[in-house]
């Protein structure tokens, strides 16, 4: 008989990675693949989904008003449960560092069932930053049978815990296989009509512990940005938390040159990144795509998590502070030659056939 998987996925960031994994495992057909979505983002989850032509076997719906870390980690594992139980998949694929990544691997591992981690061994060895990300991402390796690695350094974080090296693979991040499903040729929208003639810059600010005044502190630096340089374009699309958005009206409302937008669907969000200048930001994925289209990206962080896109030059910590962030960005607006370094830094996140890796190794391993 077939094998199957299960693909466990639940926000919108692990559906943009896992997509293209299961549009590559059932483009193969050598395992019966089943997709379980747990609905922790629900509309930006949707939109995904949409976008890449997948339709979840099943989805636990599990999203509630004002969700804390209790309500998502307690009703996924039940949730789970009951599929697992009803499926009894030979392996369970988890992505990332999500609460639903972390509960869904817990569930499989107490039945017994493989699971296969994928983005594994990424780690800042700081439980409060990201948080609740890096505890999630290490309790999963510790379930994990097998660890697919973004990159070396990932699986070198991974062997130094003491996984077995026959456990562990790099293969890319399929981010950047997600690019080639989404960003076009022929694209348009108004956002970039109204950018024409200007320098777009992305922006994007949402991290559970920059709220409050880190979160200011970058708004503050990006309005300076727009007031001193009139030809920049910022478009900041705007996380549904209402602490996000009080924040975002608070500082950026009334500046001519800033557009607050509500959240941007996967294939808008690649088109007008692949079509922006420069991106501030302190979220994950965006380190790994950006770098693909060779933009180049200030981070808002104290630390992170994908050191190899700072290595290769293509990402900037710039902490959180106004000032620092402010400097950075006009640096990059003024000095052509600091703007071409960074733009043609080499992508260390792989070639986009990441996906096509993961699944010789599910096949064979399953």
């Amino acid at each position: 008989a077939m094998k199957k998987i299960m693909l466990i996925f639940g926000t919108r960031p692990e559906a943009v990675k896992m997509c293209p994994l299961v549009r590559a495992l059932r483009e193969r057909g050598k395992v019966q693949t089943v997709v379980c979505v747990t609905g922790q983002h629900r509309g930006m989850l949707d939109g995904v989904l949409a976008a890449f032509g997948v339709r979840p076997d099943y989805d636990l719906d599990i999203m509630t008003a004002g969700q804390m870390l209790f309500d998502v980690t307690a009703r996924v594992l039940l949730g789970v449960r009951e599929v697992l139980e009803k499926e009894h998949p030979d392996m369970v694929a988890v992505h990332g560092d999500t609460t639903t990544a972390y509960a869904a691997a817990l569930g499989a591992f107490y039945l017994h069932i493989p699971v296969a981690h994928v983005e594994a061994g990424l780690r800042t060895h700081d439980m409060a930053q990201p948080f609740p990300e890096e505890f999630n991402r290490q309790s999963v390796s510790l379930m994990a049978d097998w660890h697919f690695a973004p990159t070396a350094a990932a699986a070198e974080n991974l062997l130094r815990e003491g996984k077995s090296a026959e456990r562990v693979f790099v293969t890319g991040n399929t981010a950047i296989d997600a690019l080639r499903y989404t960003v076009r040729q022929d694209f348009a929208h108004p956002l970039l009509e109204w950018a024409m003639g200007g320098r777009l810059v992305l922006l994007t600010a949402h991290r559970r512990e920059n709220l409050g005044r880190p979160l200011e502190q970058m708004l503050r630096a990006a309005r300076r940005v727009a007031e001193a340089r009139e030809d920049v374009r910022i478009i900041y699309p705007v996380h549904m938390n209402p602490a996000v958005r009080e924040a975002a009206e608070k500082v950026l409302s009334g500046q001519q040159n800033i557009r607050l937008v509500p959240p941007l669907d996967v294939v808008d969000f690649h088109n007008i990144l692949a079509r922006s200048y420069l991106v501030l930001t302190d979220s994950g994925g965006i380190q790994e795509e950006a770098p693909a289209l060779s933009k180049p990206v200030l981070v808002m962080r104290q630390t992170t998590e994908r050191p190899e896109g700072v290595a290769a030059g293509t990402l900037k910590l710039v902490g959180c502070e106004e000032q620092g962030i402010y400097e950075s960005a006009l640096q990059l607006l003024d000095d052509g030659a600091v703007y071409a370094a960074m733009a043609s830094a080499i992508n260390p996140y792989g070639d986009g056939y990441a996906a096509e890796r993961i699944c010789e190794q599910i096949e064979q391993r399953i």
